[in-house]
C-alpha cells in the first residue's frame, strides 16, 4: 500500500478543543446549525457552511462552497489554523468507556482505491459525493478524514507504541466523553520506518468515510483532466487523508431499523407471516431483546419483545449472510413491504442505541428491530469478495473529529495561501 505523510493546517493546541468538532454527515441542516450557534468557534461552520444562510437558501449553490473557503482562510488569517509545512504522520488515539483504538493519520494512495488495494464496503449517493467533492474544490482542501482498518500486524503497532512515548500534540475530550490523544511523528528516520512498514499491508478497508473517498477520487480524477497529461503521480490530489487503524482496535456498534407500522396485520397475522418466510418466532417477552449470536433478531410490536432466528442453512455470500440482509429479505420486504429500505419514508435506520429506546421509537403502531453488528471480518470479507453490505449497516464508534487535520490538495491562487502562518516556535 502506498501512504505518505503529510503537510496540513492544523489548529493551535490551545484552540484544539474548541475548534474541532463531530463529522459534518452526523447532523441534519438544523442539527448543525444548533451545534455551531453553541459552539461559535467549531469547525463545523467550515464543513457545514449552508448553516450561515436562511432556512430556504440552496444549501448547494456556488455561494456556500464559496463561503466555506473563506471561512477556511478566515480561520488561517486570526491564527486558530498554523500551518505544518514538515511531512509528519500523526499518531491519534481515541479512550472511551474501556475501549481505546489508534492509528495513523497519513496521506493514502488514489490509485490504491480505485485498483482495489484500499477496499470499500459501503455504496455511494452520488448527490453527497457531489456536495464534499464541491467542498474539496472551493477550499483546495480535504477537511475530514476517512476511517481506514487493516489487518493487525504487530510490527508496525510496535513502531507506534514506540512513537507514542513522545510528549502528545493534542489532548483534548470532546462532547461525548472521547478523550482525545494526537502525537507528531516528524523525525525523518521515524517517518521513514512507519512509511516503510506501512507499504508491507497489502490491503486496507474503508470502515468510514465512503463518501469522503469517493469526492477525493472525482477531484483527482477532475484535475488530471484540467492537468492534460502533465499529473506525475505524487501531486497532494492524488491522495486522500485517512486514519489507519488495526482492524482488532475498531468498535462496531449496533445500526437497528424501525418501521412506522405493521403493514396492517394484526399480531397473529404478523408472527403468521414470518413463520410461513422462514423466520422462527420465540413469544412475547416484557424485557428488550438485543441478540448476542449471528442469525438472530429482537423484534418489538404490539407492546412486546420477541426473539426472532433465520431458520436453514445461510447463503455463501458473506453479504447475504449479514443479519441486516437476513432481516432485509425475509422480514422487511416480504412481511412489512419494505422493498427497498433507503427510499421508503416508513423506514428509521437508528444507530448506537439500547433496545428501550427502539421500543419507545415504535410506539403502540410501530415495529422496531434490534439486530447484533457485523463482525471487522465480516465486513472486511464483504469487501474481499469485491460486495457492499446493506445501507446502514455499521456505526463505528468512537467517532472520528474534523479539524485536527486540514490538507491541502490543490494549490491554485487562494487566499488562504495568503494568510499561511509560520509554525515554528507552535509545535
Amino acid at each position: 500500500m502506498h501512504v505518505e505523510p503529510i503537510t496540513c493546517y492544523r489548529p493551535r493546541p490551545e484552540r484544539a478543543a474548541e475548534f474541532a468538532a463531530p463529522p459534518y454527515d452526523v447532523f441534519d441542516r438544523a442539527g448543525a446549525r444548533a451545534y455551531i450557534d453553541a459552539h461559535p468557534g467549531s469547525f463545523l461552520a467550515v464543513d457545514r457552511p449552508e448553516t450561515a444562510f436562511p432556512a430556504d437558501h440552496d444549501p448547494h449553490a456556488d455561494d456556500v462552497y464559496a463561503h466555506a473557503h473563506d471561512l477556511l482562510a478566515g480561520r488561517v488569517a486570526d491564527g486558530t489554523l498554523l500551518r505544518d509545512g514538515t511531512p509528519c504522520f500523526y499518531l491519534w488515539r481515541l479512550r472511551t468507556d474501556g475501549h481505546e483504538q489508534t492509528g495513523i493519520v497519513a496521506a493514502f494512495s488514489l490509485d490504491d482505491y480505485a485498483n482495489g488495494v484500499i477496499r470499500r464496503h459501503e455504496l455511494t449517493r452520488p448527490a453527497k459525493v457531489d456536495d464534499r467533492a464541491r467542498h474539496i474544490a472551493a477550499t483546495c482542501c480535504q477537511t475530514g478524514p476517512a476511517l481506514l482498518a487493516y489487518r493487525d500486524n504487530p510490527v508496525l503497532e510496535a513502531l507506534v507504541e514506540a512513537a507514542k512515548a513522545a510528549d502528545p500534540l493534542y489532548e483534548l475530550t470532546d462532547a461525548a466523553g472521547v478523550e482525545h490523544t494526537v502525537w507528531r511523528v516528524a523525525r525523518p528516520a521515524a517517518v521513514e520506518s512507519l512509511r516503510l512498514m506501512l507499504e508491507y499491508v497489502d490491503r486496507a478497508y474503508i470502515a468510514d468515510g465512503h463518501h469522503r473517498v469517493a469526492a477525493a477520487e472525482r477531484v483527482c480524477h477532475e484535475t488530471r483532466s484540467g492537468e492534460g497529461g502533465r499529473c506525475s503521480g505524487s501531486e497532494a490530489y492524488n491522495y486522500f487523508l485517512g486514519v489507519l487503524f488495526p482492524a482488532s482496535h475498531l468498535d462496531i456498534r449496533p445500526y437497528d431499523r424501525v418501521v412506522a407500522d405493521a403493514a396492517g396485520l394484526s399480531e397473529e397475522a404478523l408472527v403468521s407471516s414470518l413463520e410461513a418466510s422462514g423466520v422462527s418466532v420465540g413469544p412475547r417477552r416484557e424485557g428488550p431483546v438485543r441478540p448476542d449470536a449471528p442469525g438472530h433478531a429482537g423484534m418489538y410490536a404490539f407492546g412486546a419483545w420477541r426473539e426472532l432466528a433465520f431458520e436453514g442453512p445461510l447463503p455463501d455470500d458473506p453479504s447475504a449472510s449479514l443479519d441486516a440482509s437476513l432481516l432485509q429479505d425475509r422480514v422487511l420486504a416480504p412481511v412489512l413491504g419494505v422493498d427497498d429500505p433507503t427510499d421508503d419514508s416508513r423506514v428509521a435506520f437508528v444507530g448506537n442505541v439500547n433496545a428501550a429506546e427502539l421500543a419507545r421509537r415504535a410506539g403502540e403502531t410501530g415495529v422496531a428491530f434490534s439486530l447484533r453488528p457485523p463482525t471487522m471480518d465480516q465486513v472486511m470479507a464483504v469487501a474481499d469478495a469485491g460486495l457492499t453490505m446493506p445501507p446502514k449497516s455499521t456505526w463505528f464508534s468512537p467517532k472520528l473529529l474534523s479539524g485536527l487535520f486540514v490538507r491541502r490538495v490543490n494549490h491554485r491562487e487562494s487566499v488562504i495561501d495568503g494568510a499561511r502562518h509560520a509554525i515554528e516556535g507552535n509545535k
